[in-house]
C-alpha cells in the first residue's frame, strides 16, 4: 500500500537551503528562475518580494530543529511599527510572529529579525507588499441533472444515496489490491466520500451538509496510522473552492481538521500530509491588479495561486508561496475576461507534491507548465513545458492543461495530460516523464489512453501510481475511471453516473472498524415471515449476518443467517416475532457488532 504522505523528506529541516531577494515583475515578459545569493538556513515567508500578501498575514521562519526567533521588528510603509506575538511549530523547526493586527492594502512590510538556527545567530531580513484583495462572486455552480438510477439506496440505511459506480470492465487478473476512494458530486447522487470495493459495491459513504461537496478523497499516513483525509466545501463558479481538509481514522471518527492561514480558505485541489504531521495545501486569492501588460482591463481582478505548508496541531504557516511574482502573467494561455466579469485565474496551480530535495513540485494548469520551487528562497528552479521551458520536450511530451504531477521513482514525473478545454488533443492521456536536468531534455516513458472509447477530460483527474507497476487514472470532469498495467492494458474501467464528476479517484488497501452499531430494517414478507436488511456504513471485516427475533426485547434467539453480499443484506426468515436484531459476524463466527433491535 503506498501511503500518500510516507516515505517522503517533505518537512525536514531545510539544512542549507538559501533566502534569495525576489524582484520579479508581475507582468511582461517572464521573470527569470531567480537563484540563490544568500546562504542561510531559515526560510522567510512571505518570500522577499512577494507582491500580494495577505493583510493578515504572519511571518514564518522554518529551518532546522532548534530555530528559535530571538528579536523581531515588523514595519508597515504606512501602518508603522507592528507588535505581535511569536507562537512555535509542533515540529521544533521554526517560529511564526502574529502580528496584533492587519497591516494596510498596497504598502510594503519590512522585516527584521535575530534568528538562532544551525547552532548560530543571524540576521534575517524580508520585505513584501500588502494585497488590494477583490472581492467576488460566491455563486456556485449549479445542480447537473444526471440519471436518477446511478443513484444507490438502501432500506436499512436511507441516509445514504450515494452515486452508484457501474463496473465495464470488471477487476481482471493483475489488478491492484483495495478498495476505491472516491468523491463523486454533480449528477443525482448525494456527494460525499465514497469507499467502493472493485466489485462496485459500497463500503462506505459521508454524506455531506447542503450545498458542499468532497474532493481529493483518499488514505494517508497520520501518526503513524493509515487515516482518511479529504477536502470539504464550497466550489465557486468564479473557478476555485473555499472550505476546510479533514482527517479521520479508521473508526471514521475526525482527527483533525486543517485550515488554511492568513485569511485564506482552502481551496479543494490538493491536501498532502507529511511524516512531521505537516499538511500542504493550497488557496486561491482574488485581487485588484492591473492587467493592461496582458491586453486586460487596467483595473483588472486576479485571482493568485497560493500554496502552504501547515502545521496541522496548531494551525500556524510554517511555508508560503504565491505564483504572482515568480510567475509572469505572460506565460498564461487563458486570456482575461473582458470587462472584468470573472477574475482572471491567470495560473491555477491544482497540485502540490514537495520532494526530497528541498523542493516542491506545482502544476499550473493555465500556463501549462510544472514548476520546481526551492523551499530556501521560493525561487523557481525550473519549468517543465509551457511557454518559458527550461527543458527541450521530446515526442509526446508536451501537455495542456494538465492536472496532477507527482515525483516518481527513478527521476520520473507522472501527469494527468488533460488535453482540454479548448481541445488541444483527442485524448487525455496519462503520462510518465524522465526530465534529464544535464540535458535539459525530457522523454516521455509512457503513455496511457483508453483504447476502447474516446476520454477527453476538460477539468480535473489524476495518474495514481500503484503497486506491481499499474497506474489507476480518474478522469475527473467525466465519470470514468481506468486501471493500466505496466503495458497499458486495462486492469478495470469503471463509470459514475451521468455528469458526475469525481475531482481525483485513489485506490488502496482499507479495514474500517466503524463504532456505530450495525443497521437494519424490517418489512413484513408475507404470512409468517419476514424480510430483514441488515449493513453497517464502513465496516469491513463483516462476513456473515446473524438475526435474532424473539416476543420481547430480552428474549432474542438465533433463526436465520447469511453471508454478507454486498453494502446491504437481505434475509429471510420464517418467524412472526415481534422483535429483531441482527448481529455482524467475522470470518470465524464472533460477534463484531449488534444493532439496535427493532419492533417488527
Amino acid at each position: 500500500m503506498r501511503l500518500r504522505g510516507g516515505g517522503r523528506l517533505a518537512g525536514l529541516p531545510l539544512g542549507a537551503a538559501v533566502l534569495a531577494v525576489l524582484l520579479s515583475a508581475c507582468g511582461g515578459s517572464s521573470p527569470a528562475a531567480s537563484k540563490a545569493s544568500l546562504s542561510d538556513p531559515v526560510a522567510v515567508s512571505p518570500f522577499a518580494g512577494t507582491p500580494d500578501a495577505s493583510p493578515t498575514t504572519q511571518i514564518s521562519f522554518l529551518g532546522s530543529a532548534g530555530t528559535h526567533v530571538q528579536s523581531i521588528t515588523v514595519t508597515g510603509s504606512r501602518s508603522g511599527a507592528h507588535s505581535g506575538h511569536l507562537a512555535a511549530y509542533s515540529t521544533g523547526t521554526g517560529e511564526s510572529f502574529l502580528p496584533a493586527h492587519p497591516f494596510l492594502a498596497g504598502e510594503k512590510v519590512t522585516v527584521t529579525a535575530q534568528v538562532l538556527a544551525a547552532g548560530s545567530t543571524r540576521a534575517t531580513t524580508t520585505t513584501f507588499t500588502i494585497a488590494h484583495q477583490a472581492a467576488v462572486s460566491h455563486s456556485e455552480f449549479p445542480t447537473s441533472p444526471g440519471d436518477p438510477h446511478a443513484v444507490q439506496h438502501y432500506r436499512s440505511a436511507p441516509a445514504l444515496t450515494p452515486s452508484s459506480l457501474k463496473l465495464t470492465v470488471p477487476a481482471r487478473p493483475g489488478a491492484a489490491p483495495g478498495d476505491l476512494f472516491l468523491a463523486p458530486y454533480q449528477g443525482q447522487g448525494s456527494p460525499g466520500p465514497e469507499i467502493v470495493d472493485q466489485q462496485g459495491r459500497l463500503v462506505w459513504f459521508h454524506p455531506l451538509p447542503a450545498h458542499q461537496i468532497a474532493t481529493n478523497f483518499q488514505v494517508q499516513s497520520y501518526q503513524g496510522r493509515p487515516a482518511l483525509t479529504w477536502w470539504q466545501g464550497h466550489v465557486l463558479q468564479v473557478g476555485f473552492g473555499e472550505g476546510e481538509d479533514e482527517i479521520y481514522d479508521s473508526s471514521y471518527h475526525p482527527l483533525a481538521t486543517v485550515r488554511a492561514g492568513n485569511g485564506y480558505h482552502a481551496d479543494l485541489h490538493e491536501i498532502r500530509l507529511t511524516p512531521q504531521g505537516t499538511a500542504w495545501i493550497d488557496a486561491f486569492d482574488p485581487i485588484h491588479l492591473s492587467l493592461s501588460s496582458v491586453q486586460g482591463a487596467a483595473g483588472g481582478v486576479l485571482t493568485d495561486s497560493v500554496v502552504q505548508q501547515i502545521d496541522i496541531k496548531t494551525g500556524l504557516v510554517m511555508w508560503e508561496w504565491h505564483a504572482l511574482g515568480h510567475v509572469a502573467l505572460s506565460e498564461s494561455y487563458d486570456l482575461p475576461v473582458p470587462h472584468n466579469s470573472y477574475p482572471w485565474d491567470y495560473i491555477h496551480i491544482n497540485s502540490i507534491d514537495p520532494g526530497a530535495g528541498n523542493d516542491v513540485l506545482l502544476s499550473g494548469r493555465s500556463t501549462w507548465a510544472l514548476y520546481d520551487v526551492d523551499l530556501g528562497s521560493g525561487a523557481i528552479n525550473w519549468r517543465l513545458g509551457g511557454a518559458h521551458s527550461d527543458f527541450h520536450l521530446g515526442s509526446g511530451v508536451r501537455f495542456y492543461w494538465q492536472h496532477d504531477a507527482e515525483f516518481q521513482a527513478g527521476g520520473l514525473i507522472s501527469v494527468f495530460d488533460n488535453g482540454s478545454t479548448p481541445p488541444k488533443e483527442r485524448q487525455s492521456r496519462g503520462l510518465l516523464l524522465l526530465p534529464n536536468l544535464s540535458s535539459h531534455t525530457v522523454t516521455l516513458q509512457k503513455a496511457f489512453v483508453n483504447p476502447a472509447k474516446t476520454l477527453l477530460a476538460s477539468s480535473q483527474g489524476n495518474t495514481l501510481a500503484l503497486p506491481g507497476g499499474d497506474w489507476l487514472m480518474g478522469y475527473g470532469g467525466l465519470p470514468n475511471l481506468t486501471e493500466y498495467d505496466a503495458s497499458g492494458h486495462v486492469l478495470l474501467d469503471a463509470s459514475l453516473g451521468k455528469n458526475v464528476q469525481n475531482f481525483r479517484s485513489y485506490l488502496s488497501p482499507w479495514s474500517g472498524q466503524p463504532t456505530t452499531a450495525p443497521a437494519l430494517a424490517v418489512q413484513s414478507a408475507g404470512a409468517g415471515k419476514l424480510s430483514v436488511f441488515a449493513s453497517w456504513n464502513g465496516a469491513t471485516a463483516v462476513a456473515s449476518w446473524r438475526v435474532l427475533a424473539g416476543s420481547s426485547a430480552g428474549a432474542l434467539a438465533p433463526v436465520g443467517a447469511a453471508p454478507r453480499a454486498g453494502f446491504e443484506t437481505s434475509i429471510q426468515i420464517s418467524s412472526s416475532a415481534a422483535y429483531v436484531a441482527v448481529q455482524a459476524l467475522d470470518g470465524s463466527g464472533a460477534v463484531l457488532g449488534t444493532s439496535p433491535t427493532v419492533k417488527s
